[in-house]
């Protein structure tokens, strides 16, 4: 169980991150989607938030995953 709070805890801390960083850089969040869609917008967004949003937002959360993995490995030794 304590196991899957570090990865959980992992995760959040790499979404945390990259949703600054993304910010910073003005790309579009899962946020900012959201709301062009539901105002039927979804073409005022560019194929670099595409990407993010559907191939590396993803990958980094996995990482986060690996990286909580690791850490409770290192731990439960």
């Amino acid at each position: 169980m304590v196991r899957l709070y570090i990865i959980g805890v992992s995760i959040l801390l790499v979404a945390i991150i990259c949703n600054f960083i993304v910010s910073k850089l003005g790309i579009a969040s899962w946020y900012d989607f959201l709301e062009n869609i539901t105002k039927n917008e979804p073409n005022n967004l560019s194929l670099i938030d595409y990407l993010w949003l559907f191939l590396l937002y993803p990958l980094c959360l996995g990482l986060g995953y690996l990286l909580g993995d690791y850490i409770s490995n290192l731990i439960f030794r």
